[in-house]
C-alpha cells in the first residue's frame, strides 16, 4: 500500500507465467502457489501468422487452470505487431476469457502508445479490460493513457509517479488556500 494524500494506492505485483512452455503446468504451480492474477505473453509468433487456434489454446489452456476469480491479463507486445494483429490478438484473448489485454512487458520494444491503447480499447467488449504497461514514466503519460482507455498502468516508475502526484495534489492545494485568503 503506498500513501497518497489522504487515499492510498495499493500496488500488485502479479505472477509472469511464460508461454508457450509449460502453459498449464507453470500457471497451475502459481495458482497453487497463491497468485491472484496471471500475466502471459501471447505467442505473437503464431499471432502473426493467423494461428489464431493455436494462441486461443494456449491462453484457454491457462484460464482453465486459473479460472474466475483469478485475473488473467494477456500481454500483446503490441511494437511487434501490426493494427490488425492487436485487433486479432484482442479478439482472441477476448474470446479464451481472459480479462485484460495487456501493450506489453516492458522489455521488448517501445511499450504502451495511447494510439494501441485507444484501438485495444475499441476492439474488445465491455467485460474486458486494458492494461498500459511499457514506457509509462509519469503522472500526465498516465492519465492519457486513461483517457485513452486504459484501466490499468503498468510502470516501474510507480514510487516516482505517485510522489510527482501528490506535489502536483500539494502544489493546486496550496494555490486553492492562496487564493482563498483574499476573498473575505
Amino acid at each position: 500500500m503506498f500513501s497518497f494524500g489522504q487515499g492510498q494506492v495499493r500496488l500488485r505485483v502479479p505472477e509472469l507465467v511464460a508461454v508457450p512452455l509449460s502453459i498449464s503446468r507453470e500457471a497451475s504451480m502459481a495458482v497453487s502457489a497463491g497468485a491472484m492474477e496471471l500475466d502471459m505473453v501471447i505467442n505473437y509468433p503464431l499471432l502473426k501468422q493467423q494461428q489464431y487456434s493455436q494462441v486461443h489454446t494456449d491462453i484457454a489452456a491457462v484460464r482453465n487452470v486459473a479460472p474466475h476469480p483469478i485475473v488473467l491479463k494477456v500481454i500483446l507486445e503490441t511494437s511487434k505487431l501490426s493494427r490488425s494483429d492487436i485487433i486479432a490478438g484482442c479478439k482472441v484473448a477476448e474470446a479464451a476469457n481472459a480479462d485484460f489485454v495487456k501493450t506489453s512487458t516492458g522489455f521488448g520494444g517501445q511499450g504502451a502508445t495511447e494510439d494501441d491503447v485507444r484501438l485495444m480499447k475499441s476492439t474488445i467488449g465491455p467485460k474486458m479490460k486494458v492494461k498500459a504497461s511499457g514506457g509509462v514514466k509519469t503522472v500526465n503519460e498516465c492519465v492519457a493513457m486513461m483517457e485513452a482507455g486504459a484501466e490499468r498502468i503498468g510502470t516501474s516508475n510507480g514510487v516516482w509517479i505517485m510522489k510527482e502526484a501528490e506535489t502536483l495534489l500539494e502544489n493546486v492545494t496550496h494555490a486553492t488556500a492562496d487564493t482563498g485568503k483574499g476573498k473575505q
